[in-house]
């Protein structure tokens, strides 16, 4: 059932790249008004006297704040890759994420590293460079592909982050929490209110910033950090297949080959077999 809230997170995900590129506004602005969507419906959630014991002491509020902190440097880069670049490109290149992981869980969480991942970083990388080639600098692709990847960087941080505290929070005081600091953190740059862009607000703020934050944390309580990662690989699947069906875009041909050696990386790495002794708890 773990991995079945991860999945649903992820597929409500997916469709991020549409709202992003139909809302029509800055980055900042989407983020904070639909972030402020989100923490509107969650305090109302929150308000129920089963939810108020949860709320954590102060001394523990640190954690959402370096959350929400990492968790701003990945939306704000990600909804730049989908203004700058393809839906596919914007995908795959935040999805290198498994692999950076698997780094980042023998570091800090003390999983294997193998000659396994090894490789699967050689064919992330090379993948990476395929799509890179393909666009000049003019283009404007590759400042997109540069913050997906980005993106990626700081979605790997949150995922081995997570792991680790997740269990010493429920999921909706932890989500909420993580977003009130995220509007604290872009507070100083809002001055305005496009009254135009209110319905992608109300759905990013229900739909991916409420729903599918606490399914995702509800499913790291139980899901190793890698395994999470991987289970992510059914965003960039639905992402260009919903790029396509709405915005008419066809990944080209660098797109297509560099993110196949992206996403066999992330095979490499979710084929291999961790002993049970070296899971984190």
């Amino acid at each position: 059932m773990a991995s079945l809230y991860i999945l649903l997170a992820i597929f409500l995900w997916s469709s991020l790249g549409i709202f992003v590129r139909l809302s029509g506004v800055s980055v900042h602005v989407l983020i904070f008004y639909s972030f402020a969507v989100s923490v509107f419906v969650q305090a109302i959630i929150l308000s129920h006297k089963k939810y108020r014991k949860e709320i954590p002491d102060v001394k523990k509020l640190k954690i959402p704040v370096i959350l929400g902190f990492f968790s701003l440097l990945n939306t704000s880069t990600y909804f730049y890759a989908f203004k700058h670049t393809t839906i596919a490109n914007a995908v795959l290149t935040h999805y290198t994420a498994p692999v950076i992981v698997a780094f980042l869980a023998a570091l800090f969480l003390k999983e294997i590293i193998t000659k396994r991942i090894v490789i699967s970083i050689t064919f992330a990388s090379a993948g990476l460079l395929i799509m890179l080639n393909g666009f000049s600098l003019e283009g404007g692709h590759t400042a997109g592909i540069i913050a997906g990847l980005l993106s990626g960087f700081a979605y790997a941080i949150i995922i081995i982050f997570i792991r680790i505290h997740a269990k010493n929070f429920n999921p909706l005081v932890l989500a909420f929490f993580t977003n009130i600091s995220i509007l604290i953190f872009l507070a100083p740059f809002i001055g305005e209110f496009p009254l135009r862009a209110l319905w992608s607000f109300l759905v990013m703020g229900i739909v991916h910033s409420t729903i599918a934050p606490i399914l995702y944390y509800k499913g790291l309580q139980s899901v190793t950090a890698n395994k999470a990662a991987i289970l992510g690989y059914l965003e960039p699947v639905c992402a260009v297949l919903l790029g396509f069906a709405f915005l008419k875009e066809i990944p080209g041909i660098n797109s297509i080959f560099g993110g196949l050696f992206i996403i066999f990386s992330g095979y490499i790495t979710i084929r291999e077999k961790i002993p049970e002794n070296n899971l984190p708890g």
